[in-house]
């Protein structure tokens, strides 16, 4: 069954637009993983506009499922994932000022600068992912690097799925096929939502882990968080 990890960057969104400590981020988090989900996502920006960096080592020892750090690696960034040691590290492109990462690596570009962040990383016991567009030729050189995971940007998939689903689809499945054949895992993120989720997890084969935070966090408030995670879960399920 693919792997539902929540990002809770928008609960830290909700924190900080008042200051203090409501909601609880760490206590959220926790009550997220009880509700089923496999595992919990930040992305820390240099701004600290939602998750900060005291959050990543507020969370290290209370979360008791998969820790994944989505972030650029700058220097901080890195000595940051090193000291936290998170079951994962996603690295993205992200200029500082970026609203939300909006494009995968070009692998043809950053191979070399990717290979030493990732030989760091993967020395010190923690799984790296890398973004990426759904294109075969860059897929093909970010496994160049060692990476042990891609995680496909699904934002066009999502742009294109109420129109032509099956054409929506068709890059990905082809980008995930050639990523296992190349000995990479497949992990999914961006704009995924209720709608269309299992679809998505139905076409891909041997999808890992999707990583979901906006939609799942706005459905959350129509729906509760605890039932908003199941019907994630449901989602996942759905394999033909």
């Amino acid at each position: 069954m693919t792997r539902l990890s929540v990002n809770i960057n928008k609960i830290a969104t909700l924190r900080n637009a008042r200051g203090g400590n409501i909601p609880n981020l760490v206590q959220l988090a926790l009550d997220i993983e009880d509700f089923g989900a496999d595992g919990i996502t930040v992305h820390p920006r240099p701004d600290e506009r939602h998750i900060r960096y005291q959050d990543v080592y507020d969370l290290k020892d209370a979360i008791r499922t998969e820790f994944n750090i989505e972030g650029y690696p700058s220097e901080r960034f890195i000595n940051l994932v090193l000291d936290v040691k998170p079951t994962q590290v996603t690295l993205v492109p992200d200029p500082p000022g970026v609203l939300t990462s909006d494009t995968g690596w070009d692998a043809k570009v950053n191979g070399d600068f990717l290979s030493n962040v990732i030989e760091n990383f993967k020395k010190a016991g923690i799984r790296t992912s890398c973004f990426m567009n759904a294109e075969l030729d860059q897929i093909e050189l970010v496994s160049q690097t060692g990476v042990d995971r891609i995680e496909l940007y699904t934002g066009p998939y999502a742009e294109e799925y109420a129109t032509n689903k099956e054409s929506a689809i068709r890059k990905y499945v082809e980008s995930a096929n050639l990523a296992s054949e190349l000995g990479m895992g497949i992990n999914a993120g961006h704009d995924l939502n209720l709608d269309n989720l299992a679809y998505f997890n139905t076409e891909i084969k041997g999808l890992d882990e999707v990583s979901i935070g906006h939609a799942l966090i706005s459905d959350a408030l129509y729906f509760g968080m605890e039932n908003t995670v199941n019907m994630y879960k449901a989602c996942l399920r759905e394999k033909e």
